[in-house]
């Protein structure tokens, strides 16, 4: 699949057909060995999962989006994001490579001082720490300083770039509400866009520079350690191997690793499992605070202490279970360091007992071998980092798939809604279906006129709501044409207003952030909603969902059209918590303020009939689909 930036995102896992394809089953039959067969499978997943690392890492070092910036004391100027990256990126690794040659440098400083120390040369002594130790020590410490800085500022634009763009696509063609029907794994977007994505950063950028650095030493200390180990022979023998030391290194490192992996495998599903729990019940405490009246109301206090116990002990169950794994991986890794400590001191001591070599070229070999071993042992050290942050990796490449599977939801519906010159609204050959397939209403020829109120009624689930999802575009199981006006604006009040964070002017104006609404006109539309104790609060920050009743919050709802003042408002039981007497008075308010609006209503109350002059309902037919069929209604009220 196709990300908006050009580059491709995996959907998931291979399906039957990938996993069955003529290369597998060619390297299955290859060698039927078990152990053929783990290192297959293992390699086949550091495959995945580095290709899943490098489609959520490759999209910010390749935009070609501008943007502006300044290094003090120069002006500011403009240039593609990708150009900082990659210069910070690029900085930070330089910086690395040239602290690897420091500490070349610095090891035959030890071997030269250790010599010093052996010969009593007490000249050479003060020299080396003088003239070698303490200058390459303080470009050491003014390195790490610069690195520190430009690779935190490299960290900062990278989450603020992916955090923006995944916002972006997450509320782009509505995928943040279709992806509650694509079935995916979807489960707490707010923690993958706010957590995630700082840890895969973090984690992402701490790794590749763990890695560069552990590269650049294997490499520069293996030169050393295999010069020193060349005329070495193993121990006890007269068996002459060639770089001794790096070979002895290697096969230590390689089976420790192996060891490391078959105890702490486990680690990664438990870590993602640990996050999703996290995440789930953080949000059931925030649902119990929004809903926190009607649980009171319920008397559920009870059923939430019980249903939070459930989710609480599952998230420490799993816990545990990381404890124990982890405790096993420790008491492996713990002892391995400790013995790491004298290992490289016991294979050269032979040697220098022998007099074969001096106390400095003995130490520099122990801290060469150190390093080279350290080094191969990288995935030792980092194992619990890696197995986390697989668990992060795959939490944002499920998220991306479920997104692109919402885009697609959308694409390949059959459903479409645009607009036709004219000024009616009209349904042609509509069918609409539920998640699962099923058909549950069709309206094959359906003409809504300008000017002309509107009332639908039905019974619950005959599909009323789910005909105004389809009008207004979101709606994506069905077929058929939605024709609506051209240039025309469509507002749509469902029961349940949404009250965002921040303000009451923010909320009263919601979705217009362009603040083209002076205090005024907003007062006024308030006083109009029979709220004029909320006409003085407008610089007020409150949890407003939670400080208004519902009945104030469709009347806030009422006040946006009123701002806002749509070509067609469609009201989804936009009055159902308001009395009888309120309701009236409103819908003749919205009448007279919106003369050139046209309602379109879902209602069951008998009164609202006398305040539109059509009414549809929703009948059933004999194979149980509603189709909308007009019945006479009596004359709007004034």
């Amino acid at each position: 699949m196709v990300l908006p930036w050009g580059c491709r995102m995996a959907a998931g896992p291979p399906g039957p057909a990938a996993r069955h394809s003529p290369a597998v089953l060619a390297a299955a039959h290859t060698d039927g060995s078990p152990a053929r067969s783990a290192l297959e499978t293992a390699m086949h997943g550091l495959k995945q999962a580095l290709l899943q690392i490098w489609r959520l890492t490759y999209p910010y070092y390749t935009t070609r989006e501008t943007t502006e910036v300044r290094l003090w004391p120069l002006p500011a100027i403009r240039m593609q994001e990708r150009w900082i990256a990659l210069l910070m990126a690029a900085t930070v690794i330089g910086i690395e490579f040239a602290q690897v040659a420091i500490n070349v440098r610095l090891s035959y400083f030890n071997r030269d001082w250790f010599n010093a120390i052996q010969g009593k040369d007490a000249a050479a002594f003060w020299s080396l720490l003088f003239s070698v130790f303490c200058v390459w020590a303080a470009v050491y410490v003014a390195s790490a300083i610069i690195q520190y800085v430009i690779q935190s500022f490299l960290r900062i634009r990278w989450r603020a770039w992916m955090t923006r763009h995944y916002v972006d696509r997450w509320l782009g063609g509505d995928a943040h509400y279709r992806m509650g029907f694509s079935g995916a794994q979807t489960d707490n977007p707010d923690q993958r866009i706010a957590d995630d994505i700082d840890q895969f950063t973090q984690t992402t950028q701490s790794l590749a520079i763990s890695f560069l650095s552990a590269a650049s030493n294997l490499i520069s200390f293996s030169v050393i350690l295999w010069n020193i180990s060349a005329s070495f022979t193993v121990p006890g023998t007269d068996w002459h191997v060639p770089g001794f030391l790096v070979w002895g290194a290697l096969i230590y490192s390689g089976l420790v690793t192996w060891i490391t992996h078959r105890i702490g495998r486990p680690l990664i599903r438990l870590n993602f499992e640990q996050q999703r729990r996290e995440a789930d019940f953080r949000f059931s405490l925030a649902r119990l605070r929004e809903y926190g009246e009607q649980v009171a109301l319920l008397g559920g206090a009870e059923a939430e202490k019980a249903s939070l116990r459930g989710r609480f002990g599952a998230l420490i169950a799993n816990f545990y279970a990381i404890v124990d794994r982890r405790k096993k991986l420790a008491a492996f890794t713990t002892s391995y360091q400790q013995v790491n400590v004298v290992i490289p001191y016991i294979l050269v001591a032979p040697y220098y007992f022998a007099g074969q070599i001096p106390l400095g070229v003995m130490t520099q070999t122990a801290g060469a071998f150190a390093r080279v071993e350290s080094t191969m042992s990288f995935f030792i050290t980092f194992y619990v980092t890696l197995a986390d942050y697989k668990a992060q990796v795959d939490r944002l490449t499920t998220f991306d798939a479920s997104m692109e599977r919402a885009v697609a939801m959308g694409a390949q519906s059959r459903l479409r809604v645009a607009p036709r010159d004219g000024g009616a609204l009209h349904l042609s050959g509509l069918g609409l279906d539920l998640p699962d397939g099923r058909r549950i209403a069709e309206a094959q020829d359906l003409t809504l006129r300008p000017g002309e109120t509107t009332l639908l009624t039905g019974p619950s689930g005959s599909g009323k709501s789910t005909l105004f999802r389809a009008i207004a575009g979101i709606w994506p199981f069905g077929e058929g044409e939605v024709a609506t006006p051209a240039g025309a604006r469509l507002m749509l009040l469902p029961q349940r207003p949404y009250l965002p964070m921040g303000s009451l002017r923010s909320a009263a104006t919601y979705p217009d952030a362009s603040g083209r609404h002076d205090d005024a006109a907003i007062r006024e539309a308030l006083e109009a909603a029979r709220l004029p104790h909320l006409a003085g609060r407008l610089d007020e920050d409150a949890p407003w969902a939670q400080t208004l009743s519902l009945g104030e919050q469709q009347r806030l709802a009422i006040a946006r059209a009123l701002l806002a003042k749509p070509d067609w408002l469609f009201l989804d039981e936009a009055t159902a918590a308001l009395d009888e007497p309120t309701e009236a008075a409103l819908y003749r308010m919205l009448r007279q303020r919106l003369p050139d609006t046209t309602l379109v209503s879902i209602g069951h109350r008998s009164t609202l009939g006398a305040f539109h002059e059509r009414r549809l309902d929703m009948t059933p037919r004999e194979d149980g689909r509603f189709v909308p069929t007009d019945v006479r209604a009596p004359v709007a009220a004034q």
